[in-house]
């Protein structure tokens, strides 16, 4: 999407080519850090936690008067006097969209942050594959795969990642049928309006929908000064300022009221917003969108909304 206040060279079409050379080379180091977080946040998550039809072993519980004797946990009653049930935990697959911008904006790294948008806009999509694929859902991501339900969908995602054509701006979402989540990552530089023409269509279809924008800590403090040349990496236009700093104040303020009014806007259709700087842990991120898809939202701190 369209950036502000960015200092980099645009990626023409010719550049096709080497774009998709170096997101390939970038997804392998993002699945190996998608997965190292995921292992990190994902103790005590198992799943939807409900008891149901399934194989996986849940919880013992005392038998209730009235329950099929075959559900009886035999081994584990014979320890002492009660007889205890073994229930299974609820099985029945979700499908959740998972999105990531890769256009040229996104390529952005300043020297105040570890990783590009790109590079962190993958980790977490990613690494909340990984864990949603442990927890039995089908995973899919418009125009790259179709859902599935594995234990490898992140590694499956990935492969698709390396291989898609460039896109940009917000998915084509007619290949998603029924109720289910979408998760979209990305800049979101574009005015509110405009993103809230494409976004506002969806949830009237009944997706529910969870936006994550990435930030570089230099977009949001505008750090420059003195002559500084702007270049817009998707359009390759130019603003040449000769005292850059005179910029921040009106900058800064355009900056976050558009944060502010897509917040809002994308909360007014029932969907959920976190705003995150590639400065910050990934698993910030990760676990605030968990908890969104869990039923469970964050209480308001932060960057998390």
């Amino acid at each position: 999407m369209a950036a502000i206040g960015q200092i980099v060279e645009q990626t023409s079409g010719s550049d096709a080519l080497t774009r998709a050379r170096q997101r390939a080379a970038l997804v392998p180091d993002c699945m190996v850090e998608a997965r190292r977080i995921a292992n990190t946040v994902i103790a005590g998550w198992h799943g939807r936690r409900k008891r149901g039809i399934g194989e996986n072993f849940w919880q013992f519980r005392p038998y209730a008067e009235g329950e099929s004797l075959a559900r009886i946990d035999w081994r584990r009653s014979a320890r002492d006097d009660h007889t205890y049930v073994r229930d299974r935990e609820w099985e029945a697959a979700h499908t959740v969209w998972l999105w990531a911008d890769m256009s040229p904006s996104m390529m952005y790294q300043s020297s105040f942050a570890p990783v590009s948008k790109e590079g962190r806009a993958l980790v977490i999509m990613l690494a909340l594959a990984e864990i949603l694929a442990r927890s039995g859902e089908r995973i899919g991501c418009p125009g790259v795969m179709d859902p599935v339900s594995s234990r490898n969908a992140s590694e499956r995602l990935a492969a698709a990642i390396m291989h898609a054509p460039p896109t940009a701006g917000l998915p084509e979402t007619a290949m998603i049928r029924g109720i289910s989540d979408i998760v979209l990552i990305g800049d979101f530089l574009d005015d509110a309006e405009r993103i809230m023409e494409r976004i506002a269509p969806l949830a009237r279809r009944g997706l529910r929908g969870h936006v994550v924008e990435v930030a570089d800590p230099a977009e949001e403090s505008f750090p420059y000064s003195g002559r500084t040349i702007f270049t817009d990496p998707e359009t390759g236009e130019k603003l040449v300022s000769g005292r850059a700093e005179r910029l921040q104040e009106d900058y800064r303020r355009a900056y976050f009221a558009r944060r502010e009014s897509l917040g809002e806007a994308l909360r007014r259709l029932g969907w959920s917003f976190v705003a995150h700087r590639t400065d910050q842990p990934a698993s910030q991120a990760l676990v605030a969108v968990h908890m969104y898809l869990s039923g469970n939202p964050p209480q308001p701190a932060g960057g998390v909304r």
